[in-house]
């Protein structure tokens, strides 16, 4: 059995609770909570859904689980709904108002969260959306929640989530579309701007963006060098739908894909340019985007090119010079670093 996070000990302290005879469970972590959920309910029907691809080959391996990885939750009539609190307030909202629109009029919620993750906030924002509320135990510095008698969401849209904002940036001026959950959510952050400030010169061939986000890095490159095709990639099935209708916004040829690091890409590329995560939930960790930069050469053509943005303190340079011989640093101030392999 995998190791319990302490979300998911608190959780099966509480096991009387985690009865149900239809139980999704959202944003599960990467722990052995879904197989002992499995052994409390081995005639109940149980679905794991997250934004997260990893999460969801994770998943896939424990028998009697069935598996949903997309940008919402499908209707279904779930009466025990089991929520790990992410990270993202604006992510939380949009998460309770899609639960909202799958469970049954008698549905239990139950909410775990770590004290740091903003759990503490939830029922302040399940306030007039459900008649009963409680704080059901605390403990390793997590706290668990249920609620009853939940208000019922006859639909949910993600496109009410949407959000549009204008990009301007190395005279190139576009219209993107992100959502909850998507990295740097409804604005440019600074490394993709100092990188596409200092972009690479390909004109024409296919190209990986790796990390794509709401898609502003290939609809940058595509509006000036309109021969490119791209392939955008993610570990997020929000970034991915965002990178998708940015893409379509501004009539840019590509398409998208989920993927865990390099896992799931194929075929070679002209060029592979990236802002590489090196986060994953609170903690920081940077194994993403070594495994991406130690990996990243053998899916590039002959000519093909590597262009990056990274925190300047970030130790890169060795992995790019082990991997590919020898990198130009293109820019780089206090903050950020763009390399080219």
């Amino acid at each position: 059995m995998s190791v319990l996070t302490n979300p998911s000990l608190l959780l099966l302290r509480n096991s009387e609770e985690l009865v149900g005879k239809s139980i999704l469970v959202v944003n599960f972590v990467q722990d052995g909570f879904l197989a002992e959920l499995k052994q409390l309910n081995p005639q109940s029907a149980i679905t794991a859904f997250s934004y997260n691809h990893a999460n969801g080959e994770f998943a896939k391996k424990i028998n009697g689980i069935d598996v949903c990885v997309n940008h919402e939750m499908a209707a279904n009539d779930y009466d025990l709904v089991i929520l790990y609190y992410p990270k993202s307030k604006p992510e939380v909202l949009m998460a309770l108002d899609n639960i909202r629109a799958v469970i049954n009029e008698k549905a239990q919620l139950l909410v775990v969260g770590e004290n740091k993750s903003g759990v503490k906030s939830i029922e302040k924002q399940l306030a007039g959306k459900a008649q009963y509320s409680n704080k059901i135990d605390s403990a390793k510095h997590c706290i668990l929640f249920s609620f009853e008698q939940l208000e019922n969401s006859p639909t949910f849209e993600i496109s009410r989530y949407h959000k549009t904002f204008r990009v301007n940036v190395a005279g190139v001026e576009f219209d993107a579309i992100s959502v909850p959950g998507v990295f740097n959510h409804g604005a440019l952050d600074a490394g993709t701007k100092m990188l596409l400030e200092n972009a690479p010169t390909t004109k024409q061939g296919n190209v990986l963006d790796f990390g794509c986000g709401a898609g502003l890095i290939a609809t940058f490159l595509g509006i000036k060098n309109p021969a490119l095709t791209f392939t955008c990639s993610d570990v997020s099935a929000l970034a991915t739908y965002a990178t998708e209708q940015t893409l379509k916004l501004n009539n840019i040829k590509g398409g998208t894909i989920l993927s865990d690091g390099l896992k799931s890409i194929s075929g070679k590329f002209d060029l592979i340019v990236s802002n590489p995560p090196f986060h994953t939930g609170i903690a920081t960790d940077y194994t993403i985007a070594e495994a991406f930069l130690s990996n990243a050469k053998q899916h590039l053509t002959k000519v093909g090119k590597l262009s990056i943005v990274a925190n300047s303190f970030l130790k890169y340079p060795p992995i790019l010079e082990a991997q590919f011989g020898s990198f130009h640093t293109v820019y780089k101030n206090n903050k950020f670093a763009v390399y080219s392999s």
